[in-house]
C-alpha cells in the first residue's frame, strides 16, 4: 500500500515530484517555488508566469457560489500571484473541464465573470482548452505578467531586521466561508429556510469576489518603498510567513495585537466561538500582500492607511514566533489551508 498524499501535504508533495527536474534554459531566473516563475525572455523586462486550478467540491461549492463570481475569482486569484511578484498582469489562458450537468447558458455566466475581471485589470484572454468531466467543474487559469528585474519581490529576499507588513485586513474571507457553509448545512436540512446575511455582506464579498492588491502596489511605488520579500496570503498568514522564512533562511516575530482584523470579522468569529486571530492566522483566501522591507521606510509605511506593520524578520535560529499580548512567544507553525489535508 502506498503512502497517503495527506501525509505529505501540498508543498512537500510538490518538492518530491519536482526536485529531480533539470534546468535547461538560461532564461529561467526562478522556476518552481515562488508565486510565479520568472523568465528572462527580454533582458530589460522579465516575464512572470503562474497557474492555478479550482476544483468543484474542493475549492468551491456551486450551491452558494454564483458562476459569474466563480469566473471572476478564478482570474483574480491568479492575478494575485502576479501582484505578489510586484508585477503587472498582461494575459491569461483559461482551461475548463465541464460535466453534463452544465448548460451553455451556465458557461456564459462563468465567462461573464472572467470577462469582468479581464476588463477591470486590462488583461487579455489569449487561449486555453475545454474538455468534458465526469465529476463536475474544474477551472485552470495561467496568468502571464511583466516586471522590471529590479522590482521583482521574491520569497527568498527577506533580510534580518526587515519590517513585516501586510495590506488590508485578515480573516474576513474565512469567516465568509464559515457563514456560507453554516447556511448550506441548514439548507440541506430545511430547504425552505432563507439565509439571512444582513450586516455580513463584506465577509461574503471577500470570500466570493476577492481582489488582487495592485492598488496597494501603486501606493508603495508612489511612496518610493523598495520591497524585499513578498507573497500573497492565499493559504493563511501562518503559512505564508513560514514560506518567506524558509526561502530566505530567516526567522520572524509576528505581534498578535498588530494583525489587522475588521470589526465584522471579529464579531462573526465570536459568533462561531473562534478567536479572531485564528481566522486571521490560518484561514486563508484573503489575497492580501505580505511583504518585508527596510526599517528606513517606517515613516512612509505609517502614512499608508492600507498597510499594517505586524512584525520583524529575525535570525533563522530564533524561529518563527507569534508574540502574544503579554509578551509571551509561541511557535507560529504552518496551519494554513492545504488542499490535501482538508476541504473547503
Amino acid at each position: 500500500m502506498g503512502t497517503p498524499i495527506s501525509e505529505l501535504g501540498e508543498f512537500k508533495l510538490i518538492d518530491r515530484l519536482t526536485s529531480s527536474f533539470p534546468k535547461y534554459h538560461a532564461e529561467t531566473i526562478v522556476g518552481i517555488g515562488d508565486d510565479a516563475a520568472v523568465l528572462k525572455i527580454n533582458p530589460t523586462e522579465y516575464t512572470l508566469v503562474t497557474t492555478d486550478i479550482l476544483v468543484e467540491g474542493i475549492h468551491f461549492n456551486l450551491v452558494y457560489t454564483p458562476l459569474k463570481h466563480l469566473g471572476y475569482k478564478a482570474v483574480a486569484v491568479n492575478l494575485s500571484d502576479i501582484a505578489a511578484m510586484n508585477g503587472t498582469p498582461k494575459y491569461i489562458t483559461v482551461s475548463i473541464a465541464i460535466s453534463a450537468k452544465f448548460s451553455v447558458e451556465a458557461m456564459d455566466q462563468l465567462y461573464s465573470g472572467i470577462l469582468a475581471a479581464c476588463k477591470k485589470y486590462e488583461v487579455e484572454l489569449i487561449g486555453g482548452d475545454t474538455s468534458s468531466s465526469m465529476t463536475g467543474l474544474m477551472i485552470s487559469i495561467t496568468a502571464i505578467g511583466k516586471a522590471l528585474p529590479e522590482d521583482i519581490a521574491y520569497r527568498s529576499s527577506a533580510r534580518v531586521n526587515d519590517l513585516i507588513c501586510v495590506s488590508g485586513n485578515l480573516g474576513a474571507s474565512y469567516l465568509g466561508l464559515q457563514l456560507l457553509e453554516r447556511e448550506y448545512r441548514l439548507f440541506k436540512n430545511e430547504p425552505d429556510i432563507q439565509p439571512d446575511f444582513s450586516t455580513k455582506e463584506y465577509l461574503l464579498e471577500r470570500q466570493l469576489k476577492p481582489e488582487p492588491r495592485f492598488d496597494v502596489l501603486k501606493e508603495l511605488r508612489k511612496a518610493g518603498i523598495k520591497l524585499h520579500a513578498m507573497i500573497d496570503i492565499s493559504d493563511g498568514l501562518s503559512s505564508e510567513i513560514n514560506h518567506i522564512c524558509q526561502k530566505s533562511n530567516v526567522g520572524a516575530k509576528i505581534y498578535a495585537h498588530k494583525i489587522p482584523i475588521d470589526a465584522t470579522t471579529a464579531i462573526t468569529a465570536e459568533e462561531f466561538n473562534m478567536p479572531p486571530e485564528t481566522a486571521a492566522l490560518h484561514g486563508g483566501e484573503d489575497y492580501e500582500l505580505l511583504f518585508t522591507t527596510s526599517t528606513e521606510h517606517l515613516n512612509k509605511l505609517l502614512a499608508i492607511p492600507s498597510i499594517s506593520i505586524i512584525g520583524r524578520i529575525t535570525e533563522a535560529s530564533e524561529g518563527v514566533k507569534l508574540v502574544l499580548q503579554g509578551g509571551n512567544e509561541i511557535d507560529l507553525s504552518n496551519k494554513g489551508w492545504d488542499a490535501f489535508l482538508q476541504k473547503s
